[in-house]
C-alpha cells in the first residue's frame, strides 16, 4: 500500500508539473523578448546594493526523474534564487572569478551583479552568499532610456579586464576592476568605472539585429590555437544562409565567421572549455512546445576566420526538466580537476519565470 501511494503522489507531482508547463508555455512569450521590467528610468546610486537571495535547492533535472546522467553531462545540482529586492532578476550572463566560487555579472536591466556559490560536502550548490548589485554607469553622450543604452547580455573576463557585449545600442565595451579587487576578497569592488574603450566588433553594424545581437564573448585558452583571442558570437543576427554572425575579434586570427544555426535555436551566452572547444547555450520557443535549452559544443578546428563553426549537441531540455529560460554559462575546473558547467537563467521580471542556477559535470569519454 505504501509503494502504491508513494507512485500515486509522484503520479499526481508530475501532472501538476506538466500542468504548470503548459501554463507557462502560453504565457512566456509575452516575456521573452518583449519585456521591458517596470523600474525606473532615472539614474539609479551608483553604491553596491546587498541583497538577501533565499534559495531552493534542485536534486533532479528531469521532473519526476532520479536519472543524474543526460548524455556526456552529470547534473550535479542546482538552485532556485528568490529575492524581495525589486532590481534581482534579469540575471544575462556571469563569469567565475574563483572556480565554482565567487562570480561577477551583467543584467540586461543595466546593472552588475556580484555573488559567490556555496557547495555542501558532496560537492553540490548549496546556496548564494554576498550577493550585490550595482548600477552600469550610461555611456557619456547619451541620454533618455536607461534600458536602450545598458542592455548588457555578454561578459568575458580575464585577470583585471572585464568586457561586456550590449545589444539595441550595439556594442562591445571594455571596463576594468580595482587593483588588485580579486585578491582581496572583497564584495563587490567599491565602485565600477565607466567603459574605458568600445572595441571594434568587426561585423557590419547593419548585419546586428536590434535585439539579437552580441550574447557571447569569451577569451580563447591562451595556449590554444586562437592565441587567448576574444571571440563574440550574435544570438540570432544572421547571413543569408541562416547561419550566426561571429567574429575573432583580436589576434593572427582576427576576422569574422559563422556559426550553423540548427532548428529554432538562438544562442544565449557561451564559454570556451580547456582544449579550445566552445561550448554554447542555445534556447528555443514555441507556444505548443514552450521554451526549451539545449547546449552544443562548437570544435576548436572550426572557429576561424571565413570559416563556417559547426559541432554536436551535447544536451537538449525542454519543459520536462528544470529549466527556464535559460541565459548564462560559464565553465570551470573543480579542485578535483572535473570539467564543470553552470547555468543561470533570466526571469525577465517576470512572476511566471524563475531565476535558476544548475550545475553540470562533463564526462569525457
Amino acid at each position: 500500500m505504501a509503494a502504491e501511494a508513494v507512485r500515486q503522489n509522484a503520479c499526481v507531482v508530475q501532472v501538476r508539473a506538466r500542468s504548470l508547463a503548459r501554463v507557462r508555455a502560453l504565457v512566456l512569450p509575452i516575456f521573452l523578448g518583449f519585456s521591458t521590467p517596470c523600474l525606473s528610468q532615472s539614474a539609479p546610486d551608483d553604491t553596491p546594493q546587498s541583497l538577501s537571495i533565499a534559495t531552493r535547492p534542485i536534486t533532479r533535472f528531469r521532473i519526476g526523474s532520479d536519472e543524474m546522467h543526460f548524455g556526456p553531462l552529470e547534473f550535479s545540482g542546482g538552485l532556485e534564487m528568490t529575492s524581495g529586492d525589486r532590481d534581482f532578476g534579469s540575471l544575462s550572463s556571469f563569469r567565475f572569478i574563483e572556480p565554482g566560487g565567487r562570480f561577477i555579472g551583467v543584467a540586461d536591466t543595466g546593472f552588475w551583479f556580484f555573488g559567490s556559490i556555496a557547495h555542501d560536502e558532496a560537492a553540490r550548490p548549496a546556496g548564494i552568499s554576498d550577493f550585490t548589485m550595482m548600477p552600469m554607469a550610461v555611456p557619456e553622450g547619451y541620454g533618455g532610456d536607461r534600458k536602450w543604452v545598458t542592455d548588457a547580455e555578454s561578459i568575458a573576463l580575464r585577470g583585471e579586464r572585464i568586457v561586456v557585449g550590449f545589444e539595441r545600442l550595439h556594442r562591445i565595451s571594455e571596463f576594468r576592476l580595482e587593483p588588485n579587487w580579486m585578491d582581496a576578497q572583497k564584495h563587490p569592488p567599491e565602485k565600477m568605472l565607466g567603459a574605458v574603450a568600445d572595441l571594434d566588433f568587426l561585423i557590419p553594424v547593419h548585419e546586428l539585429r536590434d535585439n539579437q545581437g552580441f550574447e557571447t564573448i569569451d577569451f580563447s585558452p591562451q595556449g590554444g590555437a586562437l592565441s587567448g583571442a576574444l571571440v563574440a558570437v550574435t544570438e540570432r543576427s544572421i547571413d543569408e544562409k541562416g547561419n550566426f554572425f561571429a567574429a575573432i575579434l583580436d589576434g593572427p586570427q582576427a576576422g569574422v565567421f559563422t556559426v550553423v544555426r540548427h532548428g529554432e535555436f538562438d544562442i544565449t551566452d557561451g564559454a570556451f572549455l580547456p582544449n579550445g572547444d566552445l561550448l554554447l547555450l542555445e534556447r528555443s520557443f514555441s507556444v505548443t512546445k514552450g521554451v526549451a535549452m539545449r547546449l552544443r559544443r562548437i570544435e576548436a578546428e572550426t572557429i576561424r576566420r571565413g570559416g563556417v563553426a559547426d559541432g554536436p549537441v551535447l544536451l537538449e531540455a525542454d519543459m520536462a526538466y528544470q529549466i527556464d529560460n535559460m541565459e548564462a554559462l560559464d565553465v570551470w575546473q573543480r579542485d578535483d580537476g572535473a570539467t564543470m558547467i553552470s547555468l543561470m537563467s533570466d526571469d525577465n521580471h517576470s512572476l511566471l519565470q524563475r531565476n535558476l542556477y544548475l550545475e553540470f559535470r562533463l564526462v569525457e569519454e
